[in-house]
């Protein structure tokens, strides 16, 4: 299956990557917070930490879009 290929303006980039950090900066809290309590909810470790992968990569897919936009000034 192939994906679609969404295109941005650089406002719209920037307002993603705004809103994705700072679900990212929680997120990350959330994985600390797991983390420290271990072995406590053990069990959720695996979701926490691949969601929080997810958004990370997801923000780092966008700065990458953001710098390529910003160098061809599309």
């Amino acid at each position: 299956m192939t994906q679609a290929v969404e295109t941005l303006s650089v406002e719209e980039l920037k307002s993603q990557i705004r809103r994705l950090n700072s679900k990212a900066g929680q997120m990350k809290m959330d994985l600390h917070d797991l983390a420290e309590g271990l072995p406590t909810n053990y069990e959720q470790l695996m979701e926490v930490s691949s969601q929080t992968y997810d958004i990370f990569h997801r923000i780092n897919c966008l700065k990458k879009q953001l710098v390529e936009l910003e160098r061809t000034g599309a």
